[in-house]
């Protein structure tokens, strides 16, 4: 008996509609860091790292089948990606899985908030054509980020849709692997299980989503409570509010192997997400009381105090060059200091022509025209320079080499700043040590992250404080100008002040 052959694929975007940049052809091949894979690299160059693929080829249940891998891209979060890039890659990703020849199965890595400029469902599309390539009988499994905004027609064109349940995203390979069990439950048979789709009605902010406090702690370890008592598998997805969308919102989807089981288990967990809302909140500090209180707090601390430059999140859409918080590092006079990463391809490049120990003179960042900034125009010394390339070792990017070009450390007073001259989220300490700069010897550190950071810079931090300067990722969603919204989504839930997130 043949083993059965189930393809591999993906095709990753998290699309903030209100950024600044889209995402083009180019930045999926190489301009994310990691150029597209085909045929073999798409595993070669994923095993062992933190990624979906990974999760389910290495899984036990994969080592029973043959393993046909297709294509995988990803780009970082930005605007919409352009109809020119979604045609090519989805194009080639779902020619790819028809020339894989008989096929038992298909397991997709998606995002789950692709929107492209002829797709507000960017997945619910692909999924589609795949479906429509493929016809209803082969299994389709789907690997979600936390983050997805999910449709009715991706439920509908799938089998399962599985998403993380970190935040950071610690588990992508888990994810991968827990789609790899599912996945044998049903290949082989005509068995599919019932589904059940919730839409949350409120918005939750990007920040208050961290699965290392409440409460979507407690929501998320709920999940292994209900499938321990039997379900098959339950999802839910916390949504990207930056997303003018019919689609956007948190959703719950959960299956099981009758149509009362699976919508009991829906509304349990939507009801708990719903009593929670009013716990979604958190204290947001402005650039200069954030810096203030950090330095306060550096006087006694013995570890470095992390700020969240979280409205310039890259990993939300941001392009990471916003100056707000390094304005607030130079006005207090804070000392050592580091801030990263500010992309500016120009400077990295002035930088290097200069060379270490040189005095320049450049507008740095502010290019991407978000209101209220604009670049520093200051003389800054170079202390360091390097390619950009090396491995970040930290859990959420999970052994992954990176290219971030041209890079360097530059000082200005107190304060060292990482220029990059392509963006990635500032997760992982060692792209400051990339730099020469050492994370822990720092007083405070301001991160362009909202989440991510947390899994690899909490370990070292005296405390989290979350800043909001100007940024194409709005601390609450309620400020964005959103047009296409379902009637009665809810636009945030309030935002408590008077504590700080620890």
């Amino acid at each position: 008996m043949s083993r059965p052959r189930i393809a591999v694929g993906g095709f990753m975007h998290e699309t903030n509609t209100f950024a600044p940049t889209r995402a083009d052809f180019a930045a999926f091949d190489g301009g994310g860091g990691r150029p597209i894979m085909r045929g073999d690299e798409v595993i070669t160059l994923t095993r062992g790292t933190n990624n979906g693929i990974a999760g389910f080829v290495e899984s036990p249940e994969a080592q029973a089948w043959e393993i046909v891998p297709t294509l995988w891209a990803h780009a970082s979060p930005s605007a919409h990606v352009t109809q020119d890039a979604f045609d090519r890659i989805a194009g080639e990703l779902v020619q790819a899985i028809e020339d894989a020849g008989p096929l038992d199965g298909i397991y997709l890595n998606l995002h789950g908030a692709m929107v492209a400029e002829h797709a507000d469902d960017g997945e619910g599309e692909l999924l589609r054509r795949v479906r429509a390539a493929m016809g209803d009988a082969i299994p389709i499994v789907v690997s979600l980020d936390l983050h997805a905004n999910v449709t009715e027609e991706m439920v509908a064109y799938s089998d399962a849709l599985i998403g993380y349940r970190t935040y950071p995203h610690v588990d992508m390979a888990d994810t991968g692997a827990r789609c790899a069990t599912y996945m044998a439950r049903i290949v082989g048979t005509t068995q599919r299980d019932a589904k059940a789709f919730r839409r949350i009605e409120f918005l939750i902010p990007i920040v208050w989503q961290c699965t290392y406090i409440e409460p979507c702690k407690s929501l998320y370890s709920h999940h292994v409570t209900m499938e321990a008592a039997g379900l098959p598998t339950i999802s839910f997805s916390t949504g990207f509010p930056a997303a003018d969308i019919p689609g956007c919102a948190p959703t719950v989807v959960a299956y099981a192997a009758d149509a009362a089981t699976a919508e009991r288990a829906a509304d349990e967990m939507a009801g708990l997400v719903n009593d929670a809302e009013s716990a979604f909140a958190g204290q947001v500090w402005t650039p200069d009381d954030g810096v203030k209180e950090a330095m306060r707090i550096a006087q006694t601390a013995t570890k470095p105090v992390v700020i969240a430059d979280t409205q310039d999140n890259p990993g939300a859409g941001g392009d990471s060059d916003t100056t707000g918080m390094l304005r607030a590092l130079i006005a207090q006079d804070a000392q050592r200091a580091a801030i990263g990463n500010i992309v500016d391809p120009g400077a990295a490049a002035a930088a290097h022509e200069a060379g270490v120990g040189a005095t320049v003179r450049l507008a740095l960042g502010g290019k991407s025209g978000v209101p209220g900034d604009m670049p520093l125009d200051e003389a800054f010394v170079v202390e360091t320079l390097t390619d950009g390339r090396f491995t970040a070792t930290g859990p959420f990017y999970g052994g992954a080499k990176l290219d971030l070009g041209l890079s360097a450390c530059l000082r200005i007073g107190g304060v060292r700043i990482v220029v990059t001259s392509r963006k990635a989220q500032m997760a992982d300490q060692q792209m400051f040590r990339q730099v020469g700069i050492e994370p822990r010897d720092q007083a405070i550190l301001v991160n362009k992250s909202s989440v991510h950071f947390r899994a690899d810079f909490a370990p070292i931090a005296e405390t989290i404080l979350v800043c909001a300067s100007p940024g194409p990722m709005p601390v609450d969603p309620a400020v964005l100008p959103f047009t296409k919204l379902l009637p009665g989504i809810r636009l945030s839930p309030s935002i408590a002040p008077g504590h700080r997130v620890k």
